[in-house]
């Protein structure tokens, strides 16, 4: 089991960056693929991006793409998302997620653990 922890959310104006954190305990992260999602108020939950268990496998969601940039360090327990390019529309609550094993990468429901969230807001 893993339990996931993000942090790094904020304020900031359009063209700007922020660098979302995703924390894990366990000694089995390494193992785990690990999805970012968002959610906006009044939308779906919309796949960002996700990286294999090695890091060496790197996917991410067309709306991103170019801007955004996912990576890890399982010496240290945790995955990054760079985020460059602010744009109004990115506002939303930012989630990691975990899984183990087989599975879409984009798919909600193939992720067993997630974390809190934390809020990220693009101001114009």
């Amino acid at each position: 089991q893993v339990q996931l922890v993000e942090s790094g959310g904020g304020l900031v104006q359009a063209g700007g960056s922020l660098r979302l954190s995703c924390a894990a305990s366990g000694r089995t992260f390494s193992s785990y693929t690990i999805g970012w999602f968002r959610q906006a108020p009044g939308k779906d939950g919309e796949f960002v991006a996700a990286i294999s268990w090695s890091g060496g496998s790197t996917y991410y969601a067309d709306s991103v793409k170019g801007r955004f940039t996912i990576s890890r360090d399982n010496a240290k327990n945790t995955v990054w998302l760079q985020m460059n390019s602010l744009k109004p529309e990115d506002t939303a609550v930012y989630y990691c997620a975990g899984r183990r094993g087989g599975g879409t990468y984009y798919l909600r429901s193939s992720y067993d653990y997630w974390g809190q969230g934390t809020q990220v807001t693009v101001s114009s």
